[in-house]
């Protein structure tokens, strides 16, 4: 797609986790599956920039990772927004364009909105309207309706502190001008930082007026503590289950499922309360996905039916019309089509053939305290109720293993396999053993 020359875009990204209470870069803390900063990053790229520049700060690792293939500068110290800028700008000295700057903290931004201030000639704010935009800064409008100041909020009288108008943090300015403006910004306030909020009465030095752009939001705007991350979480999880839905998907009860952002979904898709989808999921049509089910980095196939109960860990496949019931966990195996497991089973590391019957209470053992190994189980096979498959070992097409067995040896096509001890009768034994404890009994008693 044809980069946009005329736009580039910065995003401010080096807040520590400090007040989420994390050793987590706050930009790194997810919503769905995703991190905040790889939300941003998405609705940026749709605006095809020209330029992407993320500022972090040096120890940052994970944001430097996430961040690719986009440009990363990184604010040595901590000293409000407009010094964070500063970095940036270095590569920004020939670009002639706007320079869109964003808040890293704030990933569901209105791109009408940003679009509306890219296509504005000078400099734009954006703007938020809340009953009580507690921690923001406060806007101060001249008579025209122009920003004057942007007042940081423990700055503020408490005149000043009733202003419904709150700062949202994004700017849109001309490059020309941006690099002259942000080296007039000064820390002449009571936290002794350079703030990009002194921009407005800066402009307005040169004659320039900065415009507001007012964006109407769902939820509290910004995310610096855990509360406010879960209520953005909360939001998109409301985004992704309408969208769900929309797409043809049917949900007992919505607001009980979780979904991951990547979650991909077919048509006529039944799922039922407290379900929980995580990354790297691909369901296809007429799925069914009972009560109290958690699926995470594995594909569902046409029909297939899951739970309720289930847990289906990554790198697995259930196949077309496949059955996983209760409390059964499959962990990175290839469940065939028609197959069935559906009571109370650990299917690991394995393959099991098509309309092959699981009994309940079987376990693959696939781990050695050492290595994985893997147990392949062909077509039409009857595993009894209670057996262990120790593997590595492979079972035949059609055959059975008989209940309660431990089976560590291959098994050939259409062959039984028993793995169980020889059962023995002993008559009167149960009469002489209860007289036998009754008599340790009564000495116990005695002493």
């Amino acid at each position: 797609m044809t980069k946009n020359s005329n736009l580039a875009i910065i995003i401010l990204a080096a807040g520590k986790g400090s007040r989420m209470k994390s050793d987590l870069p706050k930009v790194m803390h997810k919503i769905a599956g995703r991190t905040m900063l790889g939300w941003l990053i998405e609705s940026c790229e749709s605006l095809n920039p020209e330029k992407l520049i993320v500022v972090t700060a040096p120890d940052m690792d994970e944001v430097v990772d996430a961040v690719s293939p986009h440009l990363v500068v990184f604010q040595k110290e901590q000293n409000g927004t407009g010094d964070a800028v500063k970095p940036a700008l270095e590569h920004l000295k020939d670009f002639k364009g706007r320079v869109l700057i964003l808040m890293g903290d704030e990933p569901f931004v209105n791109l009408d909105v940003i679009q509306d201030m890219i296509d504005y000639e000078d400099i734009a704010a954006m703007a938020v309207t809340l009953d009580d935009p507690a921690g923001l800064g406060r806007l101060v409008l001249d008579k025209d309706g122009y920003l004057e100041r942007i007042i940081e909020e423990k700055d503020c009288t408490a005149e000043q502190l009733k202003i419904k108008q709150g700062n949202a943090a994004n700017y849109c300015v001309p490059a020309t001008k941006l690099i002259d403006w942000v080296s007039q910004i000064t820390n002449d306030n009571a936290q002794s930082e350079y703030y990009l909020t002194d921009l407005p009465e800066i402009a307005a030095k040169d004659g320039i007026k900065t415009k507001v752009f007012n964006v109407d939001v769902e939820i509290d705007w910004g995310i610096n503590n855990r509360v406010q991350l879960a209520e953005h979480e909360r939001y998109a999880q409301e985004k992704l289950r309408e969208k769900a839905m929309m797409s043809g998907v049917t949900m007992i009860d919505p607001n009980s499922v979780t979904l991951s952002w990547d979650t991909e979904f077919g048509q006529d898709i039944i799922i039922e309360s407290a379900v929980c989808i995580g990354l790297g999921t691909s369901i296809e049509g007429n799925v069914v996905i009972h009560a109290f089910s958690h699926i995470e980095g594995a594909i569902i196939e046409q029909g297939a039916e899951i739970g309720p109960f289930a847990r289906i860990r990554p790198k697995s496949l259930i196949g077309k019309g496949a059955t996983i019931g209760n409390f059964i966990e499959v962990n990175r195996s290839n469940i065939k089509p028609g197959a069935k497991a559906k009571h109370v089973s650990y299917l690991g590391d394995s393959t099991i053939g098509e309309k092959s019957n699981i009994g309940a209470g079987t376990v693959i053992a696939n781990y050695d305290g050492f290595f994985k190994h893997k147990t392949v189980i062909g077509k039409n096979v009857f595993v009894g109720s209670n057996s262990t498959i120790i593997s590595p070992v492979e079972i035949g097409d059609g055959a059975i293993i008989a209940a309660g067995s431990n089976i560590n040896k291959n098994i050939t096509e259409n062959a039984m396999a028993i793995g169980r001890s020889r059962q023995e009768n002993h008559q009167g034994w149960a009469t002489q053993y209860r007289y036998v404890k009754k008599e340790q009994k009564k000495l116990e008693d005695e002493d």
